[in-house]
């Protein structure tokens, strides 16, 4: 069974699944709570970071918009490999939304411009409490580097 936080890349080639980049130890838990499969837990003390069973894993990405710290992201490696393309599903509390079909910058951790990206899909519902859903299609080399988008 792979546990941790960072999905190993046997795991990334078969399909969308989650990164959590958690480095607060406090205690949290709305990822616990989101994920329909138990794929997140938290192991001992409310305190510690989250870890992920990737083995259960669907990539379905409710944990997303849970998290308060925005720190939970879903890489899909092979979205569209004919095109060389990835898809990274994050968390977006920013106005205006882009909409789909828009070209967009993606960013890094630092927000620094690394690729153009196409916004494939845009979920905001009231049950998120304000925080958008942005599915990107990038690079598939970059799926674990993007990480915001900027509009243009």
């Amino acid at each position: 069974m792979a546990k941790g936080r960072i999905p190993p890349d046997e795991r990334m080639e078969k399909g969308p699944v989650v990164v959590v980049e958690c480095e607060e130890e406090i205690p949290c838990n709305p990822c616990v709570k989101a994920c329909p499969v138990g794929a997140i837990t938290i192991e001992g003390n409310i305190n510690n970071l989250p870890v992920v069973d990737f083995d259960l894993c669907t990539g379905c990405g409710l944990c997303i918009a849970g998290c308060p710290g925005l720190a939970i992201f879903v890489v899909h490696k092979n979205y569209r490999p004919d095109r060389g393309e990835g898809l990274v599903m994050l968390p977006y509390e920013f106005i205006p939304l882009p909409k789909k079909g828009d070209k967009v910058w993606g960013v890094d951790r630092n927000g620094k411009v690394i690729c153009e990206a196409t916004v494939e899909r845009v979920l905001n519902t009231p049950k998120q409490d304000r925080t958008a859903i942005i599915s990107v299609a990038v690079p598939s080399d970059l799926v674990m580097e993007v990480r915001n988008i900027k509009l243009k």
